[in-house]
């Protein structure tokens, strides 16, 4: 289906520009592999400068709905999954969502992915689970890259479901709600075993297509850390990336 584009006259013309565009990229007018006209006749066709057209442009670079293939040549391609949940997160951090917000949704999403996993996961999916928990047993002390390791594997579980609608769907909330955990490791020294425990269990019942168990682990899981949350003194109902700002300057105000 041909490009089309209608003369733009607003204030911030590069955001109609880029918008338009996405918005025949959803629509499916516009298709992954599709070329996009130059820059010069989109600013011609768009009644609008070089210079708004490229901004536009760039945006959506940003987000993955366009790519070059040399520098004057731009094809239409898909967002991959972490530029979305990137977008997402980004979005949910300024609406200051709580604690509770969060955990709400994720007692939900991260039982149901693990059970779905046990149903649909590869062998390839099972290593990269094993090879994920072999490095947070050995990370144990190093809360940085503890919290790292962590939000990978339950990306990983997620991604052995073979949903990926429930992939985009818990990726930035776990990115927001894991994100705080560094700040409760001080505060908890027995919750690294006990995470070692349940990631155990889960990869398990995962191996064996145990849906069932995988699920209650999980949960189990998601419920020790609202626990673990709660003991910190950190409040459910505040927003979580705040919450977790004033303790960490809390404990480095103490020292």
């Amino acid at each position: 289906m041909p490009f089309k584009a209608t003369p733009l006259r607003v204030k911030h013309a590069y955001e109609q520009v880029s918008s338009e565009i996405e918005a025949q990229i959803i629509d499916g007018s516009l298709k992954p592999g599709d070329r996009l006209p130059g820059e010069i006749k989109m600013a011609n066709m768009f009644n609008v400068n070089r210079s708004t057209v490229r901004e536009g442009i760039r945006r959506l670079e940003s987000e993955g709905f366009v790519r070059r293939i040399s520098p004057r040549k731009m094809i239409v391609s898909i967002p991959r999954m972490e530029e979305l949940s990137s977008r997402q997160s980004r979005a949910l951090s300024m609406l200051d969502v709580t604690f509770d917000e969060l955990w709400n949704v994720a007692i939900a999403t991260e039982p149901l992915a693990a059970e779905l996993a046990a149903r649909h996961a590869d062998a390839d999916d099972i290593a990269d689970l094993d090879r994920i928990h072999t490095q947070l047993m050995a990370a144990e002390g190093n809360g940085t890259e503890t919290v790292e390791i962590d939000t990978e594997f339950h990306s990983s579980v997620a991604a052995a479901s073979k949903n990926r609608v429930l992939q985009m769907a818990r990726e930035p909330i776990g990115f927001l709600l894991y994100s705080g955990t560094e700040a409760l490791i001080p505060e908890l020294p027995q919750a690294m075993a006990r995470q070692l425990v349940a990631h155990h269990h889960v990869i398990e019942a995962i191996r064996a297509r145990d849906g069932a168990t995988a699920r209650d682990w999980m949960a189990r899981h998601i419920a020790d850390f609202k626990r673990g949350y709660v003991q910190a003194g950190l409040p459910l109902d505040k927003p979580i990336a705040a919450a977790a700002t004033r303790l960490m300057n809390k404990r480095k105000t103490q020292k």
